[in-house]
């Protein structure tokens, strides 16, 4: 008879599918509002849109525990950066401490893939884009989640960003005035949601200004 051997793992992968946007002077941040475990729904409006700073938002996708682990952390990092330097973290900071944190738990890392989103010290949108152990790149539109590999291609083809080995390089951030960023979100998720089992229920989207930070929410399939 054979030995069984039980098969526990730390991790889980909760689903659901985080897209990010950078404009010239905005950033749109989308995610659905599902959390699944296997083929089982958790709860149907769970937000995993996380507001870091006043000009910085992160949305993540993987296992939920991992992320607010992160979210704690990220958070106790920026109260300590604001009581010694007396202003907000700006979002390229963030992007760097983000990558730092990840990369400090590289040995059994966060189960987490973050796409971050903001306006930068120009006022300009922008998105950085992660793996689960802090490698990550400045982009003009990311995609993150279960959903990643139906949602990229689309985003592909309406908004391909220059190459970045372009000398001089060229600006990443996507041609498309806000509105259109919105609609276009919508759109990519409303097609996801089609294909993807993890993705639905409801999509938060938040976007990023001059004037501040508003969110719009859409409903999703439910089945």
């Amino acid at each position: 008879m054979t030995k069984q051997h039980a098969n526990w793992s730390p991790y889980d992968n909760n689903g659901g599918s985080c897209v990010a946007i950078a404009g010239a002077d905005y950033c749109v941040i989308a995610a659905d509002m599902r959390m699944s475990t296997g083929y089982n729904i958790l709860t149907r409006d769970y937000s995993k849109i996380s507001q870091l700073a006043d000009k910085c938002v992160m949305a993540s996708s993987g296992f939920q525990a991992d992320v607010k682990a992160l979210q704690k952390q990220l958070s106790a990092r920026h109260l300590i950066y604001q009581h010694q330097h007396n202003k907000q973290m700006s979002c390229p900071a963030m992007a760097q401490l983000l990558s730092n944190t990840l990369y400090y738990k590289r040995f059994f890392p966060y189960y987490a893939f973050n796409v971050l989103g903001g306006l930068d010290n120009e006022g300009k949108g922008c998105v950085f884009t992660y793996d689960a152990v802090g490698s990550y790149e400045r982009v003009g539109y990311s995609s993150q989640g279960s959903g990643s590999t139906l949602i990229t291609p689309f985003l592909d083809n309406q908004l391909k960003s220059p190459s970045p080995l372009l000398l001089p390089a060229q600006d990443a951030v996507t041609p498309l005035a806000e509105a259109e960023a919105i609609n276009l979100v919508k759109t990519v998720f409303a097609s996801a949601t089609e294909r993807d089992i993890y993705t639905g229920d409801k999509l938060e989207v938040v976007i990023l200004n001059a004037s501040g930070i508003r969110r719009e929410y859409m409903d999703l399939r439910r089945d």
